[in-house]
């Protein structure tokens, strides 16, 4: 695949993003980002939300064996198949709906959130701990890289304008009528308590995460939070938290 206006680095060590524009609905510029985490034991696990372009690639297979192929929620399907096309002996896991967008097709998924048991172990669980959202409207699963003290999370948390995500191609990225939506608005509470389809679900899930030790959040939506990860958290949660 040809190259695109990805921006590739580094977060913190090893961990990669790999952050590209993204429109939802063609106008909402609410970027797009995979993030690649190399485990203790070499393999790479990778979130896969962007497509997977030849930089994108090359810098996977630079950083170590995919192993891992990651589908954050019901609606962060697209790009699955291009990456286990890339990598067939890795392990492809992904929330229960999306796996059903997928029937009718050749790809095999190894787990599905909100198929397999609740607690179900993938291997992976020594380096990335996992909460599945389930009374969450798009079903998302949030994860954490004890080692790096890093959340990594699709559509629980946004963080936008989208600045790095729309930086090669000369946009501020901002949003329409609203410019940003992070952690600390009025707007976000109002936004995850609406998302939130099974108040007590969502309670005990966002009361897991809080409890994790992160600093830093990488959202598929907008801007990295390099510091003061948890307090961010906590503040957009904060209707499910008092």
């Amino acid at each position: 695949m040809a190259a695109t206006n990805c921006v590739i680095r580094e977060v913190v060590k090893d961990v990669w993003t790999f952050s590209c524009p993204f429109a939802r609905f063609g106008f909402i510029p609410f970027g797009g980002r995979s993030t690649a985490i190399k485990m203790q034991n070499g393999d790479v696990w990778v979130l896969a939300s962007t497509p997977l372009t030849d930089e994108t690639k090359n810098k996977l297979d630079e950083i170590g064996p995919v192993k891992w192929i990651i589908g954050a929620d019901a609606v962060h399907h697209l790009y699955l198949d291009e990456f286990k096309k890339a990598y067939p002996q890795a392990k492809l896991i992904a929330e229960n709906e999306a796996v059903k967008k997928k029937a009718g097709t050749d790809l095999k998924f190894d787990g599905a959130w909100g198929a397999d048991p609740a607690g179900t172990q993938y291997g992976f669980e020594s380096d990335i701990k996992h909460c599945y959202f389930s009374g969450f409207a798009n079903k998302d699963i949030a994860f954490f890289h004890t080692a790096s003290k890093t959340l990594i999370e699709a559509d629980l948390l946004f963080n936008l304008p989208a600045t790095e995500q729309y930086s090669k191609i000369g946009s501020s990225g901002k949003l329409p009528i609203f410019g940003t939506l992070h952690p600390y608005m009025w707007l976000h509470k109002k936004f995850v308590w609406s998302l939130g389809k099974d108040k007590e679900a969502m309670k005990r899930d966002v009361r897991t995460v809080a409890n994790w030790d992160f600093e830093r959040i990488i959202p598929c939506h907008g801007d990295v939070i390099e510091k003061d990860g948890n307090k961010a958290w906590r503040e957009a949660y904060k209707w499910y938290l008092d």
